[in-house]
Parts: structure tokens; C-alpha cells; sequence
């Protein structure tokens, strides 16, 4: 007896007719599912669209769409096997409180600053939570503790506050002039002092150092010249 070879190869057909493939393009384009009737109004095919439909049907069962009908009504889905690569990370933008945006700000311009600074130049105590929000978002950490009685931790920003604020360091933030000048803070009731940090003016001193530096360089060179 001669032995039938099998295989799982799924045999689809190898072409649709001019009908059924007005009626595929209809539904691929139409953003919610139609009836048949509706179909029949929109082809240039005088065909019976019930067997066209039960044909696609079956033509794309085993695909990684398939044609189903659902109140009468047809569409195309993704196939409910492959339903997972369609699932998505949606991200929630939440907004920060006041007392988060009040305190970051004066970490940023204060740094490094304790808690009870914060608070005072705030002049309101705030919750527990609201330093644990801005070192979840990594924007600050902890950068060691003040040398004085109870060693309070004092609080800095970190680099990936200046890469998310798109800065390359803490003195491209703008000064107090500048923020009047854009209209975002009342420069008449605010100490210019406040704008202004230990990072701050060490950048500033780097920077006047290199100058110096860059002085005596020309100085040496100009007078090695003379002689």
C-alpha cells in the first residue's frame, strides 16, 4: 500500500476574484465595520457578496489578520494569537505639585541645601513625599551632610536633571535677570541672592581661573619674546 506523504503546510488560494478583492480594499480602508448592504453599494461587481465575505473569510483565517463579522457588521482584526504584539506601554504624564516645583527650584539654585533650608526659604514645611518624587525622577540625590550639629543631609540635582532640561552645566540656567525679563518671576520681590549656589560660583571660578591661567601664558610667552 503506497504511503500518502503529509505535511502542515497551510494551502491558501492563490488568487481572490476582481470582486472579492473590491470588497478587501473596501474594508481595509473603511475605518468602522460595514454590513453587507452597505458593501453591495460601494462595489462595481455584480456579485453575491455573502459567499465573497465567507471566502475572504476563509482565505484569511490562518493569517496574521483575520476577516470577522460581529453584529453583521465586517472588519479586519489582528489575530487574536498574535493580540500580545499589539499591546503597549502607555506612559502617563503626571504633573508636579507646587510644593515640588517650589522645592526643586530652590535645590537647583541653593545646592547644596538641607531640608530645614528648603523649608525655610519656602517658609512652609512640606510633606515627606515630595523629595522622595524628585529622586525617583533622578533630578536629586542626596550629596552628603552639613558640617554642622545633626548632620543634616543636604540635597543636590543631578546629571540627569541637566539632561533632561537639555543643560550641559548648572550656570546655563537663567539668572535672575533673565527670568524678570521673560516675565516669570517678579524681580522687584525677589532676593537676587537666591539665584545663585556653591556649583554656581565654583563653575564661574573655574572658568575666571582658566582666564588667569590664559593671562600669564600670554605674559610668560610675550616676554620670552623680548628677550
Amino acid at each position: 500500500m503506497k504511503k500518502i506523504k503529509t505535511d502542515n503546510v497551510v494551502k491558501f488560494p492563490t488568487s481572490i476574484s476582481d470582486g472579492e478583492k473590491e470588497i478587501e480594499a473596501i474594508l481595509f480602508a473603511s475605518s468602522e465595520p460595514l454590513d453587507e448592504e452597505n458593501i453591495e453599494t460601494k462595489i462595481s461587481k455584480k456579485i453575491n457578496v455573502k459567499k465573497a465575505l465567507e471566502n475572504l473569510k476563509k482565505h484569511y483565517e490562518n493569517r496574521g489578520i483575520n476577516l470577522i463579522c460581529i453584529s453583521n457588521k465586517w472588519s479586519f482584526r489582528t489575530s487574536e494569537k498574535l493580540s500580545y504584539l499589539m499591546s503597549k506601554q502607555k506612559t502617563v504624564e503626571k504633573k508636579l505639585s507646587k510644593a515640588a516645583i517650589e522645592t526643586l527650584s530652590i535645590i537647583v539654585y541653593h545646592q547644596p541645601v538641607t531640608r530645614a533650608e528648603i523649608e525655610e526659604i519656602r517658609g512652609v514645611a512640606f510633606g515627606t513625599n515630595t523629595l522622595e518624587i524628585l529622586m525617583e525622577l533622578n533630578w536629586v540625590k542626596p550629596t552628603g551632610r552639613k558640617d554642622v550639629p545633626g548632620k543634616p543631609i543636604q540635597y543636590g540635582t543631578t546629571d540627569e536633571f541637566l539632561n533632561h532640561f537639555s543643560l550641559q552645566k548648572l550656570s546655563d540656567l537663567p539668572t535672575v535677570d533673565e527670568l524678570g525679563s521673560a516675565g516669570l518671576i517678579d524681580t522687584a520681590s525677589v532676593e537676587s541672592d537666591i539665584f545663585g549656589t556653591g556649583k554656581f560660583y565654583k563653575e564661574k571660578q573655574d572658568n575666571k581661573n582658566e582666564d588667569i591661567y590664559s593671562d600669564i601664558d600670554e605674559m610668560l610667552n610675550s616676554t620670552l619674546k623680548n628677550e
